[in-house]
């Protein structure tokens, strides 16, 4: 995503709304394959059933926590390492719905209006 520069006007709106609406789907992209993984992960390897392991993985992503007993070790070391991916990609997924936000309300305060004087 190009961003104007400081010596650029704001951009239209139109283009702020495309910015922000490229930004939530590629962050819905991002939480859902985030899903498909988890519930591949709790489906495989702690053999639950889809609605059990979308539960888990959602949970998990959300960061609340599973909600049932993990009964493998090898289920246990996936929940695991997919709670820490999953904090990151909620992180990333959070920064890229607020970075046009974010760039639209600092460029608001340094444009130079040194020109019109």
């Amino acid at each position: 995503m190009r961003y104007e520069r400081r010596h650029e006007p704001l951009a239209p709106r139109r283009v702020f709304l495309s910015r922000v609406r490229r930004a939530c789907l590629i962050a819905l992209a991002l939480i859902t394959a985030m899903m498909l993984v988890g519930m591949s992960g709790y489906a495989l390897l702690e053999g639950m059933n889809a609605v059990d392991a979308f539960v888990n993985a959602a949970m998990i992503l959300s960061g609340m926590g599973p909600m049932g007993e993990l009964k493998t070790s090898a289920g246990k070391i996936f929940a695991g390492f997919y709670a820490l991916a999953s904090g990151l990609v909620i992180v990333a997924a959070t920064g890229l719905v607020l970075m046009p936000l974010f760039h639209r309300w600092l460029h608001a305060f340094h444009i130079d209006d040194s020109k019109g004087k």
